[in-house]
């Protein structure tokens, strides 16, 4: 798996040197012992009781020390923390990340746990509790976002291998993360869905794009959509969206046939120095 969620300390907004290491053999929730291959993306060796593992509680907590600069850097991109997370909704793709970084230390401070239900995202507050649900099954959990990532295109946020294998995640997914409040109980808690319930119509028919800009001037997007058309087969299209009291236009590409389509036009756009584009679905 190409995702590398950040696994560094920072101090005020310099990110610093990568801290924490991987232990030659991490434990497993039960005690048992799992290996810790090269491949970021590599699940644990043997059968793990996914259903066993207990959802995450919401609570409030104190801000992390060192995981909420104002803005910081990763392979010259930056990303500024969000001041909060109050009513944050977000649709895109969600990764998840394995036994490489069992046992490191995460952004926030705290040790990766690939058993836990946690994830990585760029911007939100650490911590942030947020409603993670897949849009092809409807299954939903919540997990705790105390670690920053994934830093790979197209990506809104990296879970834990273990809240991946809850919402039927395999590889990559098109999901809907919410932003909830310790205190106010989401749907998810009520149910993780982990039965073969027939998912959602609308879930069957998630379509995946990839945004390449956002506008709050049209002409600014058409000027975009025109610089595309002359590298980009696929439909052109600007979609705008209102927000607060203004509109935003979009610039997006699709729909793709596949995240693996996706990948290689982002790939081509980087090219053309377009580097922040985002996979998206509706």
């Amino acid at each position: 798996m190409n995702i590398r969620p950040l696994t560094l300390l920072f101090a005020v907004s310099v990110l610093l040197s990568a801290c924490g290491t991987v232990p030659d053999r991490a434990s497993g929730p039960r005690g048992g012992v799992i290996p810790t291959p090269d491949k970021d993306g590599a699940p644990p060796r043997g059968a793990v009781d996914i259903a066993s593992i207990p959802d995450v509680v919401p609570r409030e907590e104190p801000r992390s020390k060192f995981g909420n600069p104002q803005v910081y850097t990763v392979a010259g991109i930056s990303y500024r923390t969000m001041a909060s997370s109050e009513g944050h909704v977000e649709r895109g793709l969600a990764s998840w990340y394995g036994t490489k970084f069992h046992g490191r230390r995460t952004s926030s401070g705290e040790p990766y746990d690939l058993y836990s239900m946690t994830a990585a995202h760029k911007t939100l507050p650490l911590p942030t509790y947020v409603e993670v649900t897949n849009l092809k099954n409807g299954r939903k959990l919540v997990v705790k976002v105390n670690d920053r990532g994934p830093f790979h295109q197209g990506r809104i946020i990296d879970l834990s291998y273990a809240a991946a294998q809850k919402l039927g995640i395999n590889s990559t997914g098109p999901v809907e993360i919410r932003a909830i409040t310790p205190g106010s109980p989401p749907s998810a808690q009520m149910a993780t869905q982990l039965s073969s319930e027939p998912p959602p119509t609308d879930a069957r028919e998630t379509k995946l794009y990839l945004q390449v800009g956002a506008f709050v001037e049209r002409g600014k997007a058409e000027q975009l959509r025109s610089r595309l058309q002359e590298h980009a087969s696929s439909n052109i299209q600007i979609s705008p969206s209102k927000k607060a009291q203004s509109t935003i236009y979009r610039v997006r590409i699709g729909p793709l046939a596949s995240v693996e389509e996706t990948d290689q036009m982002a790939a081509r756009l980087s090219e053309l120095g377009i580097r922040e584009s985002q996979i998206v679905s509706d």
